[in-house]
């Protein structure tokens, strides 16, 4: 029995790394933090100043409101995945190697799909100019997040059937305008994660989902970061924006269980992650086209290199796993418009295409993220000066993606499994606002 709680104290303390991965993950990524910036696509994120959510897009864009406003609003996600081409074999584990089928038939089990819980997204923002130069704001938003929740007899469970993870930002901003050029504005972000993480654990050479004992992981931790912003009209026509967004450190503590098929606690223990966000740089350019119509145009980089590897250390510090990722630097692109028809209404629509820093290698069920398109349409009802009305909704497709996994420590060290499917992710986004001016 020691043994196998030993074998159990690993599991989930792998489990514990994959968190850290979700906590990474492009594919996971939130930009729902305004959905007057979502009916076009977030082209002009660091240079359209519409409302109080430009805290956010580009703290140097405050200086160029007009007056005091609060912004508040969120986005519904339904997301819908298909999973198909399901290939899953058990092997043991013998001195000459693997040995596929020795263990038994495949691993008995489902694979319906549409994993990912409906989620609003909600943000608030307040920005106040001083003066004509000076300008306060504050923001709460989510800048990652995510939510994977398998059925419990999901066949790819033992490489995880349950992901939470959670990043709440709180943002006190200030920016600065020079003249009638250029702006800028730097703000300062405290940001708090929390997560869980489940996966299974077969006892038997059956793989019977009602004797697998149940791993998981809970952390949380919170963290500084900073971003700064720039903006330069050249003439009254064109903005472009320019905003950095820091790394943010954590070291995460996570408590581990595992539970057996009854409920009982049969090993707990904990361990420490240290974790970093990357850095991300935007870039946009709003381009006044006529008195009624403005074009935008934005590119976003992000540097996941810096996620190449996820070390998890034990309670007396020594290193329980390492796994190596080997994350690709990102780039996002997106192009826009919006056309005022009328005093009170404006229209608007967008583009983006994000492409995700995983890769075939490495990419798993709990990640199973591919490049995305993101086609989106929106508008802006203001019925008085003072208040504004924000409605969007955008349709994201991935690119169909595969999943290649295999563990040879499913059972204990004498047998594992191998995990193969085709997924395919779709979402749709429903985005609503309301602004109001002092």
């Amino acid at each position: 029995m020691k043994n196998k709680f030993n074998r159990l104290s690993l599991a989930v303390a792998i489990a514990a790394a994959a968190f850290a991965s979700q906590a990474h993950a492009g594919g996971y990524q939130i930009n729902e933090q305004s959905v007057s910036g979502q009916g076009y696509g977030h082209a002009g994120r660091s240079s359209n100043v519409n409302d109080a959510t430009i805290v956010f897009g580009n703290p140097a864009g405050m200086s160029f409101l007009d007056r005091a406003q609060v912004t508040a609003g969120g986005t519904y996600l339904n997301v819908n995945t298909d999973i198909k081409n399901v290939d899953y074999e058990t092997f043991a584990n013998t001195p000459a190697g693997p040995a596929p089928g020795a263990l038994g038939p495949a691993t008995p089990g489902t694979n319906d799909g549409d994993m990912v819980p409906g989620t609003l997204i909600p943000f608030a923002f307040y920005a106040h100019p001083v003066n004509e130069r000076l300008a306060f704001g504050f923001g709460v938003y989510a800048p990652f997040g995510s939510k994977t929740d398998y059925e419990d007899t999901f066949e790819g469970r033992y490489f995880g059937n349950y992901t939470e993870l959670t990043v709440i930002s709180a943002q006190p901003t200030v920016s600065y305008r020079f003249n009638d050029q250029w702006s800028v504005g730097a703000g300062i972000t405290y940001n708090r994660v929390e997560g869980e993480l489940r996966r299974q654990l077969p006892t038997d050479p059956s793989f019977n989902p009602a004797g697998d004992i149940d791993s998981r992981v809970e952390g949380d931790d919170d963290g500084w970061g900073y971003n700064v912003g720039i903006i330069y009209q050249p003439i009254p026509e064109t903005t472009l924006g320019l905003t950095y967004r820091s790394k943010v450190d954590y070291t995460l503590t996570g408590d581990f269980r595992a539970y057996d098929p009854a409920g009982n606690v049969v090993r707990a223990d904990d361990a420490n992650l240290d974790l970093s966000t990357p850095e991300t740089v935007n870039f946009s350019i709003t381009q006044q086209m006529t008195d009624r119509l403005k074009l935008m145009g934005g590119a976003s980089w992000a540097r996941w290199s810096r996620f190449d590897q996820i070390l998890v250390t034990g309670s007396q510090g020594d290193t329980i796993t390492q796994e190596i990722q080997d994350y690709s630097n990102a780039w996002a692109y997106s192009l826009g418009g919006e056309y005022q028809l009328n005093s009170q209404l404006a229209l608007r629509a967008g583009i983006a295409l994000d492409f995700t820093p995983t890769n075939d290698e490495r990419r798993s069920v709990r990640i199973p993220s591919d490049d995305r398109r993101i086609f989106s349409v929106g508008a802006g009802w203001s019925p008085t000066e003072d208040l504004t009305l924000d409605l969007a909704y955008s349709y994201l497709t991935e690119r169909g993606t595969s999943i290649s996994q295999s563990r040879d420590d499913s059972l204990g060290g004498v047998g594992g499994t191998n995990y193969s499917a085709d997924y395919k992710n779709e979402a749709h986004g429903f985005g609503a606002q309301l602004t109001y001016r002092f």
